[in-house]
């Protein structure tokens, strides 16, 4: 069990293949996710990655599983902040589950290491990111602030 875990669980009025696509396809990330695009083949042993706005690779890592529509872990390492790159490879896990009208998506981040930085930065980050994709799902519409990648990052 990893040592340092962020959860995230959130219910949003869409399907499973809707939200499956705006996790996934570049179209999306970049209106909501500061507009970042993600890079990958999308099969478990496929290298990922997190493209920021000026073409810097922000985060890579490799896609371990890959059930379409359900389920995606991926290793994700930090590529621009030293402190956290130091760190390794965390795990990421993505699980969806159709409920009625709605799916809830659930979000792992964990780290096997104790007070890891890393975990700590995408606690703070995690909550606006998937808000504003569910904003975006559920009215069209991003959170402002997740629009545009923060100056000076």
């Amino acid at each position: 069990m990893a040592e340092s875990r962020f959860v995230y669980v959130t219910y949003i009025r869409t399907t499973p293949e809707k939200l499956w696509q705006a996790l996934r396809e570049p179209e999306f990330t970049r209106e909501y996710w500061g507009g970042t695009r993600q890079e990958s083949e999308w099969k478990p042993g496929a290298s990922w990655r997190i493209l920021l706005p000026d073409g810097r690779v922000a985060d890579t890592g490799e896609i371990l599983e890959y059930e379409e529509n359900r389920r995606l872990v991926l290793t994700w390492r930090n590529e621009f902040i030293p402190e956290a790159h130091a760190e390794g490879h965390s795990r990421l896990t993505y699980e969806l589950e159709a409920k009625g009208d709605r799916v809830k998506l659930t979000l792992i981040h964990e780290m096997d290491r104790p007070d890891s930085r890393l975990i700590g930065m995408v606690s703070n980050g995690w909550p606006a990111i998937l808000s504003s994709l569910k904003s975006l799902l559920e009215t069209g519409e991003p959170l402002e602030e997740t629009r545009r990648w923060r100056s000076g990052d």
